[in-house]
């Protein structure tokens, strides 16, 4: 057990006595201090209750007295010129002098008895005796005055004031001044008497706050040393915690306190040090298959296999889909069944000497694998991929179900890039991996050729905004006919286009995959609905009963501010509703087929007409279809297509078409090319057709001279 800090600091006798716990040295500290600050806080009390005795005895006693003295002067003085101006009087004035010299007498009468109740010094009662017998001297002298006064003798009153009432208040001012000055002298030690007990309490204050200070300082060091010193030591055990060393121990100190933490943090060491080992596993396993995950084959700490040049991505098709219809069980147990199956894969490679003998295979998310190795040859990384399309041929048997396992892979090695690091290649067959998917192939090498491509469109995507604001879409217009009677022109469809400044035309086969994906096809979109009402304003006066139909992407499908922006739209233009329509793809219905409906009946609710778009190429739309608040529906032109020489073909259409007037809608076909197309439909009962023999989309002084030349049917109305 190590020493106790203040072992060497305290004198034998005093250390046994010395507490062990913290919390009774602490007590026994402010417990001393406590009882010192109350000790000077006692002795403080009682020597300003001194001086406060001594204050209130200063100012109600003495200097009460010593003002009554002064004042007594004063109105001695006073009766004197009182008494000249009676005397000197006009007898009208007297009454008005009579009551001055009253009134000073009888302040002089009290002032003199008040004293006579508080004198307590011999001497000062001694003058104040003399005092009285003046006061009775002038007195008598004062009659005398009045009575010469009131005799009009006024030669007389003179002489009285002069031989007796002067001389007595001569001597009754000569009394008071020996009372005042003795009075003065009093108040003077009295002054000296309180300032000698101002600085003996002062004195005891200071030697009190002093000890207290010394005290207080003493009790901190003492408590500094038998707390600090072991809490330094946790310090340090903390930081070598803090710094991943959790070998290191805290060793008792004696100190009860101090012990029951340092073993709080020795059990908080091993534990930290368990849960970060399964934090690591966590952070760089796949909880799921055991594998390394993204962030292990990524992480510098955790390099791949050491000369690795090759990365295979493996991606498991259908995931989605198995996850929707035969839940994420099946879906979890495909992918950790592939994981297995890959790892068999590339260990068997290794023993052969088709690859190196270093490999790992990590899952990064969903069904998507990673294998990265050396290999010497492309031509090994294609046997290796036809191994593992041997070994995933048997089905996986899970829930019931026999489920097939589709694969599309896509392959990266230093050839093209010579960058070998993990991150490079993962990035370029990821690349390659997007390619075959596109290409609907089962695996593709990266090369530089499909980095242009992707960059290219990356270009494009970001183009676009500007595109918008700067008018470099335009919208091309294909006419829709009607089947019955003339034939003429019922409508258009709004075709998309783009002149870029520096590329020129680009094709929408380029550009809305991308849109779509980035979510910019909302401004498409909103452009080309703001395009479609100026037209038909336009055409408000020249064709009247035409209508523009406008493509509604996925992503406004999953908008639930489109119908009110549509609205606004419409209202702000002053069209009839009737004359926009709006298509939406039979696959964007089924993105979310709920929300897709709620969508549609609130854009019917404005009044606007809506058109399902390929038709036939969805696989759940007739379960919704009643639902659907449509007026027409599009054949997709794969239907039509040859239609003339397809007998079965034809009676799929006729059986669409018939579902669609049993259900009030009326019925255009698209990519109609030939007049035996056009015939063949006709027959069958459609209503519209729309295609290259019709007329091509129209543009421009093209588009108006169509116009010019045509006269259109009436309008077809929403059902």
């Amino acid at each position: 057990m190590a020493p106790d800090p203040l072992s060497s600091a305290i004198p034998t006798g005093l250390a046994r006595l010395w507490p062990k716990r913290i919390a009774w040295r602490l007590t026994l500290g402010l417990g001393a201090l406590v009882l010192m600050v109350l000790l000077a806080l006692v002795q403080t009390a009682w020597q300003l209750r001194l001086v406060s005795d001594v204050t209130q005895r200063f100012a109600t006693g003495d200097m009460q007295r010593l003002l009554r003295v002064q004042a007594l002067s004063l109105q001695t003085e006073g009766v004197g010129s009182a008494l000249v101006r009676l005397v000197h009087a006009p007898r009208a004035d007297r009454v008005k002098e009579y009551a001055d010299v009253d009134a000073r007498n009888r302040s002089i009468d009290g002032i003199i008895e008040s004293l006579s109740d508080e004198l307590k010094d011999p001497e000062q009662e001694a003058t104040l005796r003399r005092l009285v017998a003046c006061r009775a001297m002038y007195a008598q002298a004062f009659i005398a005055t009045v009575d010469e006064i009131e005799g009009d003798n006024m030669q007389a009153a003179a002489r009285a004031l002069n031989d007796q009432v002067n001389p007595a208040l001569t001597a009754m001012l000569r009394e008071s001044g020996t009372l005042l000055q003795r009075e003065r002298q009093r108040v003077e030690a009295q002054l000296s008497d309180a300032r000698v007990l101002f600085g003996r309490v002062a004195m005891w204050v200071g030697l009190l706050s002093l000890l207290a200070i010394a005290l207080a300082t003493y009790l901190a060091w003492r408590t500094t040393r038998s707390v600090v010193a072991p809490l330094a030591r946790l310090e340090r055990a903390a930081h070598h915690i803090a710094q991943g060393d959790y070998a290191h121990q805290v060793q008792t100190t004696g100190t009860e306190e101090i012990d029951r933490v340092g073993q709080a943090l020795n059990t908080m060491s091993d534990a930290v040090s368990q849960r970060e080992q399964q934090i690591v596993r966590l952070a760089y396993q796949d909880s799921l298959t055991g594998l390394p995950n993204r962030t292990a084959l990524l992480n510098p700490q955790h390099p791949g296999p050491e000369g690795a040049n090759t990365l295979v991505l493996v991606d498991l098709a259908r995931l989605k889909i198995i996850n929707e219809t035969l839940g994420y069980t099946t879906g979890d147990t495909l992918i950790k069944e592939l994981g297995v199956r890959a790892s068999l894969v590339l260990g068997a490679a290794a023993r052969r000497g088709l690859i190196g003998p270093q490999w790992v295979v990590a899952r990064l998310s969903g069904g998507t694998f990673a294998a990265a190795f050396q290999a010497d040859q492309r031509s090994a990384v294609e046997q290796l991929h036809a191994d593992l399309d041997e070994a995933t041929t048997a089905s996986v048997a899970c829930s019931g179900h026999s489920v097939d396992l589709s694969l599309s892979c896509g392959f990266a090695d230093t050839t093209d890039t010579g960058n070998g690091t993990v991150g490079a290649l993962l990035r370029n067959a990821e690349v390659a991996l997007h390619s075959a998917k596109r290409a609907a192939l089962s695996h593709a090498w990266y090369s530089a050729a499909q980095e242009a491509a992707r960059l290219d469109h990356l270009g494009l995507v970001s183009d676009l905004r500007a595109a918008v604001a700067q008018s470099q879409l335009q919208m091309w217009l294909q006419p829709k006919f009607s089947l019955a009677g003339t034939g003429q022109p019922v409508g258009a469809e709004a075709l998309v286009r783009w002149i870029h400044p520096q590329r020129g035309f680009v094709s929408p086969a380029e550009f809305v995959p991308f849109a779509e994906q980035t979510g910019y096809i909302t401004m498409v979109t909103d452009w080309m609905l703001d395009q479609a009402l100026q037209t038909l304003q336009a055409w408000q006066t020249t064709h009247p009963a035409l209508s523009i139909a406008v493509n509604v992407s996925t992503r406004d499908l999953q908008d639930a501010g489109f119908a009110q922006r549509v609205g606004q739209k419409v209202a702000r233009s002053g069209i009839n509703p009737q004359r926009l329509r709006l298509e939406i793809t039979e696959s964007g219905l089924m993105e979310d087929a709920q929300k897709s409906v709620e969508l549609l009946h609130a854009l019917r609710a404005v009044g606007i007409p809506l058109s399902i778009d390929d038709f036939g190429t969805g696989y759940s739309s007739l379960a919704y279809l009643q639902k659907l608040p449509v007026s027409e529906l599009k054949i997709d032109r794969s239907f039509i297509d040859g239609i003339d020489k397809a007998p079965r073909t034809q009676k799929l259409v006729k059986a669409m078409i018939e579902m669609g007037h049993g259900m009030d809608l009326f019925v255009t076909a698209e990519g109609v090319e030939t007049e035996a197309e056009r015939s063949t439909i006709a027959q069958l009962g459609c209503d519209v057709m729309q295609g290259y023999l019709g007329s091509r989309p129209l543009y421009g002084a093209q588009l108006q001279a169509w116009l010019d030349s045509v006269t259109e049917a009436p309008a077809l109305s929403a059902k």
